[in-house]
């Protein structure tokens, strides 16, 4: 197995801003508490991961979930920022195999543009 070039969990509050002052807010009526902890869970539990040969998306608590695309059958890779993504550097992962649907679409990634070279230096090594 080769060495991660990219290998991070999504982040809360840097994905949905709005969201995560909600649940901050609901705090004292308990719910906030227990919607911070499920939201905590399912980020922890899902990770992106880019080596020289492959793009894999695990995510899942109770049901697992793996998806591996080979670096050889990428078709087009989107990193894409909205403005409130540019403030809190973080991105939305589409990896492109055939078709029109991605077949990785993962948001709320940690420094995109270090995803972005991972990515551009593994299938440029796979050329």
């Amino acid at each position: 197995m080769s060495t991660p070039l990219y290998n991070e969990h999504p982040t809360m509050f840097a994905d949905e801003p709005g969201k995560f002052i909600l649940a901050c807010l609901l705090i004292p009526f308990v719910v906030g508490i227990v919607w911070l902890l499920v939201w905590y869970i399912v980020n922890r539990s899902t990770l992106v991961t880019v080596d020289d040969e492959r793009v894999t998306l695990r995510r899942g608590v109770f049901n697992k979930e793996s998806i591996e695309v080979e670096m050889s059958s990428i078709r087009t890779v989107r990193v894409d920022q909205t403005f409130v993504d540019r403030i809190f550097n973080c991105g939305i992962l589409k990896v492109y195999t055939s078709g029109d649907a991605p077949d990785i679409d993962q948001g709320g990634l940690p420094d995109p543009d270090t995803l972005r070279t991972a990515l551009r230096n593994a299938r440029g090594s796979n050329a």
